[in-house]
């Protein structure tokens, strides 16, 4: 029995999406993610085979010139350093959105004047938010970058949130408009402009500190918007893979903003990481104690139980080899080491976890912050490195602090405590940390991975001793 060809397409596309589906349940969790990987890449290649297959393609020539250049864009794009895969990741969110937004302007003029009315709402909503992902994507990657003239902190004016509302509301009137007559083909580029501009003004306000829920609310918008264009296309493996990422990314921006304490308004419109200055009058003279690598050495030789809590330091020092070179040293002691993980430490979700996967730290030493903090009373050490926002506790004791009621790292609760940084300004929240301040606080200044790296030479020097 000879099938038809549309029979093996569909069977294709019902096997990527089943790899699609495991390959997120495997990722959910460290020692099944390189399994997830896999199956996603496996499931991508299936979708696009069978999508060769299919008869409406006429010619394959301007098909290999794309692929020709999606891979001598991507492959650099996979080999970037770790410290740049939170950028990276909003740039391929950004081609996407970008996909999108072209695919569904060539089904509109394709398919105009004779658009029926349900394709015409989704594509329009497929378009809009692939403008404004794209956009969006793009400042969150240039934010991130440090490009000059795109700065971490907000940038904000009087009335800004009004004006952003109208600017959507412009773009969505004009979509409504177009459902109700897709013949009026002049008013499609003006709805793709105000999407794309609305884009950028959603991103300039928000503060580097809130580039990490931006980054998964971004990738929830562009799972939305290829599953709009799903249904445009008839294409049931789009509207599942779209789905499936839309509804991730969603759940994973609710897990981050329920883990800083605030609301999907507050992150999107509160302008959060002005640098707070002190009220004139209230400034205090405030000391530190530092520490050098020979005395932090002592120390965490000395300690029983160690927890070092990664931050954005480590990862821009690329210090995670230089920390698992620690680990080592202390575990010979007999040191119990464990690692604090912070929900949004970092730049990206679960970027920590990432670095010290790299570094091949053990899964069973990686701790998430409710299951670490009812250690650290009984720890000796708590060195931090790089974290400045999330072992604040300010958090718990300041009322006026834009942190505050955000759940942090108790660091503080620790016997002793060290801060590497490279200075005393403050984090993404644009905030000072009492943490610095207190009595059992030593700071450690300089380059995270240098600093590092010395304290290992002075546990190594005094091993052999």
């Amino acid at each position: 029995m000879n099938l038809p060809a549309n029979f093996f397409i569909e069977v294709v596309y019902l096997i990527a999406t089943g790899l699609f589906v495991l390959s997120l349940m495997w990722l959910s969790a460290p020692a099944t993610a390189r399994r997830g990987v896999l199956a996603g890449e496996i499931g991508m290649i299936l979708a696009v085979g069978g999508t060769l297959l299919e008869k409406g393609i006429i010619d394959y020539q301007w098909v290999a010139v794309a692929l020709v250049l999606g891979a001598i864009i991507g492959v650099p794009l996979g080999s970037v350093q770790m410290t740049a895969v939170p950028q990276r990741t909003a740039l391929s969110q950004a081609f996407g959105a970008c996909c999108v937004t072209l695919v569904g302007t060539a089904e509109f003029y394709l398919r105009t004047p004779n658009v029926p009315k349900f394709t015409m709402v989704v594509l329009s909503l497929e378009v809009v938010l692939g403008c404004l992902t794209f956009t969006g994507s793009l400042i969150a990657a240039g934010k991130l970058q440090e490009i000059k003239f795109i700065p971490q902190r907000p940038v904000t004016y009087k009335g800004q949130n009004i004006i952003n509302l109208l600017i959507l509301a412009s773009a969505i009137v004009v979509a409504v408009a177009l459902v109700l007559n897709p013949s009026h083909t002049f008013l499609y580029p003006i709805m793709v402009g105000i999407a794309l501009v609305f884009g950028v003004m959603l991103v300039v306000p928000i503060g580097g500190a809130d580039m990490p829920t931006v980054i998964s609310l971004m990738n929830s918008y562009a799972g939305l918007s290829a599953a709009a264009m799903g249904f445009v296309l008839n294409s049931k493996l789009l509207i599942v893979a779209g789905a499936l990422d839309g509804s991730s990314g969603f759940i994973l921006s609710v897990i981050m903003s329920k883990a800083m304490n605030r609301s999907f308004t507050n992150v999107l419109f509160g302008a959060f990481g002005q640098v707070q200055t002190p009220a004139h009058g209230t400034a205090e003279a405030k000391t530190v104690r530092s520490a050098t690598a020979e005395e932090a050495a002592a120390i965490l030789g000395a300690a029983n139980k160690v927890v070092i809590v990664p931050g954005y330091g480590m990862a821009v020092a690329q210090a995670q080899h230089k920390v698992r070179e620690l680990f080592d040293s202390l575990t010979k002691k007999g040191v119990d080491v464990k690692f604090g993980i912070h929900p949004v430490a970092g730049r990206m979700p679960g970027h920590m976890n990432v670095l010290l996967a790299e570094a091949d730290i053990p899964y069973d030493r990686l701790l998430e912050m409710e299951d670490i903090n009812s250690d650290l009373p009984q720890t000796d050490v708590a060195l931090v490195i790089g974290a400045n926002d999330v072992t604040n506790p300010a958090a718990r004791s300041d009322t006026t602090s834009p942190i505050y009621g955000m759940p942090i790292l108790d660091v503080d609760k620790a016997r002793t405590v060290m801060v590497i940084k490279r200075s005393m300004n403050p984090g993404f929240a644009g905030i000072d940390n009492p943490l610095y301040y207190l009595d059992r606080t030593l700071m450690l200044f300089g380059d995270a991975k240098g600093f590092v790296n010395e304290i290992v030479r002075e546990l190594s020097d005094s091993a052999a001793h």
